[in-house]
């Protein structure tokens, strides 16, 4: 058994508990080894081997049993005792509940005996205190104060609480009795707190913090007690305005008084309270009056920004007063404050505002005429205006003279950023210093300036006299300025347009004015626009007519039809090289003038106008076979200059009028082939036919006969 017990190790794999039962039997071994095998003897073992794990099992199995009927036994004896435990438990209980209501009892015995005894001392206290108080009066009948509390100053404070409570029986007692008596007890309730305010004086000059408290809390009963609050408020801004920031010295003055006014006061809320009061209705009120009373008829623009400047330092300063302890409502304290200090000033700032601005883009604006000595001419308004409008938009035609401006755009942006700056000044200032009520209204009488000096006086000014500079279209050599106001327009609008959505915007954006502003902004935008637009169509006019006076003075009948056909060196005309140097020209001008989409809506313009003028040039002369040669360059040159538009409808245009050109040299009998290419098939047969007709010998009959 010994041997069994030996061959199991754990972990217990039965297959290598085979393994070491077979290694120790003799025989047991494979073939070849020390040992033959031999299965008799290694079965025989096997059946021993059972037996002895049989006897083992079976020992082990009472085993087991033997342990699980003495735990068995033991649980019963544990429970036993368990049961005996919350008996014990039980009876303790009962013990501890008796016991509670056994203090309970004497407990409710011990206060009634209490209040008993409190019952009877409170009278007795009450009586020994009328006594004295009694015996205190009489002393001032006598009129003699014999008492050490009244001759002794250290005990001013028991003095104090005497006279105080003398004071009070003095006032029920009837005057005519007791007239004499009473006033020598207000002369020393009088001479008390002098003395007790003088004590808290020095105390608070000594920095003696723990009897500023004491004496405090004495005066508290007093009637003086509120010139003890005057009196501390007053030695706390002693030296406390040295620096030249008079808001930054009032922080720090209230920060200071905030630590301590809680240590000395009962009340500090109220104290410090009164103290910023104070501040704000002596210092502050008198330091904002020197400031604004100096320039409010003299300066109006000091005015303003000193108006400006020191509100906001105010609110600063109220904003920080917002972190201390004031009360319930110390928003509304602080902002009566700040307007008490401000009222007079606010009511008519707009119209101060409003005045100034006005002034100040008049000035403006005139000095920068005056800088390009223009004596700035009057636009006329009303009917006859109105009907010129009219009749310039539906004719396109100049009314009245045409000024020469000399390439002066009379646009100028440094003009401009200022007007906006004192614009962007003026809606800031209008931020601060409107009531919210007031705000859009306010905000909309600023921005009706800034419309009326840089979107009237100003940009529709120069608009205006932009176009009665533009040139009749029939002009020689005309200078075309229009452009560059237009380029100029542009970008002064953008830098308008950026200042509503950036400062007018948040100020109107939730009231009745923003549908009123942005109406006005339309109206001016589509006004501008309407000249910007008959300002151009003029320009491109212009353009056309100087490119017709180019071709009509350079452009020679015998260039299509020269006199010698085999003597033709140039591969075009001097004509076509002017006017597309006159094009290219103009073309980048116009891309330098303006953005976006307008670009191409100008260029696809004048590319259909130029277009046409050349279409029709070529329409007046006949052409040889060298001549339509010498066409077709010409139309190709105008091709590569069209393709600097950038424009496919322009670029077309081109590529079909050079596809009419080869009709006027092609061979008779390849007419009609080429009449039905891609390019010519969709044209009109009259104007195919206009194009045959150009050519030197269209009225042979065998041409005429071929396009018949």
């Amino acid at each position: 058994m010994a041997t069994t017990a030996e061959l199991f190790e754990e972990p217990f794999v039965a297959d290598e508990y085979i393994e070491r039962l077979v290694w120790r039997t003799p025989g047991g071994g494979s073939r070849g080894g020390p040992e033959a095998f031999d299965p008799k003897r290694l079965l025989e073992e096997f059946v021993n081997h059972i037996q002895e794990l049989q006897i083992m099992d079976e020992r082990i199995q009472r085993k087991v049993e033997k342990l699980e009927q003495q735990c068995q036994k033991e649980a019963k004896e544990f429970a036993k005792k368990v049961q005996e435990l919350q008996k014990s438990n039980q009876v303790a209980f009962q013990h501890f509940q008796e016991l509670d209501e056994h203090i309970s009892y004497v407990a409710t015995k011990v206060c009634h005996l209490g209040d008993q005894l409190e019952g009877v001392n409170t009278p007795r206290q009450r009586a020994v205190e009328a006594q004295k108080l009694m015996k205190y009066f009489n002393e001032f009948l006598d009129g003699e104060l014999k008492s050490d509390v009244f001759t002794n100053s250290e005990k001013i404070k028991e003095a104090a609480d005497i006279i105080q409570k003398l004071h009070l029986i003095a006032q029920e007692l009837p005057f005519d009795r007791f007239s004499e008596v009473k006033s020598k007890i207000a002369s020393k309730y009088h001479d008390l707190e002098c003395q007790l305010i003088q004590e808290f004086t020095s105390a608070q000059r000594r920095g003696e913090i723990s009897r500023m408290r004491e004496v405090a809390a004495v005066l508290l009963h007093f009637k003086g007690y509120s010139h003890c609050v005057d009196v501390y408020i007053k030695q706390c801004q002693e030296g406390a305005y040295l620096r030249n920031d008079i808001f930054e010295d009032a922080a720090i003055l209230c920060q200071r008084v905030n630590k301590q006014v809680g240590d000395i006061f009962s009340n500090p809320e109220t104290v410090l309270a009164k103290l910023i009061q104070n501040v704000f209705e002596i210092k502050l009120q008198s330091f904002v009056k020197d400031q604004l009373e100096e320039c409010r008829k003299s300066d109006a623009e000091q005015y303003l920004k000193n108006l400006y400047d020191l509100y906001t330092r105010t609110t600063n300063l109220s904003s920080k007063l917002m972190e201390f302890n004031l009360g319930t409502d110390k928003q509304t304290f602080l902002s009566k404050l700040i307007k008490s200090i401000f009222i007079s000033y606010l009511e008519n700032y707009i119209d101060v505002e409003t005045g100034y601005l006005k002034s100040r883009s008049a000035m403006i604006l005139q000095r920068y005429y005056d800088s390009k000595n223009h004596q700035k001419r009057s636009i006329g308004t009303g009917g006859i205006q109105d009907l010129k409008e009219r009749i310039r938009q539906r004719t396109n035609l100049p009314l009245g003279p045409s000024i020469d401006t000399h390439g002066e755009t009379f646009l100028s942006q440094e003009v401009v950023v200022n007007l906006l700056q004192e614009t962007k000044q003026a809606f800031e200032r209008c931020h601060r210093l409107s009531d919210p009520s007031d705000l859009p209204r306010n905000a909309f009488r600023i921005f009706t300036i800034l419309v009326e000096f840089l979107c009237i006086e100003h940009i529709d000014y120069a608009l205006e006299t932009g176009l009665a500079g533009i040139p009749s279209s029939d002009s020689k050599n005309a200078n075309l300025y229009f452009l560059d106001v237009v380029h100029q327009a542009n970008t002064i609008f953008h830098l308008f347009d950026k200042q509503f959505n950036d400062h007018l915007m948040p100020l109107i954006s939730s009231s009745p004015k923003l549908s009123e502003c942005l109406q006005k902004k339309k109206e001016i935008i589509e006004q501008m626009e309407m000249k910007l637009d008959t300002g151009i169509d003029r320009t491109l006019n212009c353009m056309i007519g100087q490119m017709k006076h180019i071709l009509a003075a350079e452009q020679k009948k015998t260039d299509f039809k020269p006199e010698d056909e085999n003597n033709v060196l140039i591969q075009y005309t001097n004509a076509c090289v002017k006017v597309c140097a006159y094009v290219r020209k103009q073309v980048e001008k116009i891309k330098n003038s303006m953005d976006g989409k307008n670009v191409d809506t100008v260029l696809m313009e004048l590319g259909v106008r130029f277009h046409r003028l050349i279409y029709e040039h070529l329409q007046q002369y006949s052409y040889s076979c060298m001549g339509g040669m010498l066409a077709i360059c010409d139309v190709a040159e105008y091709r590569k200059c069209a393709k600097d538009f950038k424009i496919p409808l322009v670029l077309q245009l081109f590529d079909t009028l050079h596809a009419l050109c080869n009709l006027l040299v092609v061979a008779p009998d390849n007419l009609k082939q080429v009449c039905s290419g891609e390019q010519l098939a969709n044209l009109d047969k009259n104007i195919l036919h206009s194009f045959v007709q150009l050519r030197a010998d269209y009225r042979s009959a065998r041409l005429a006969r071929h396009f018949s």
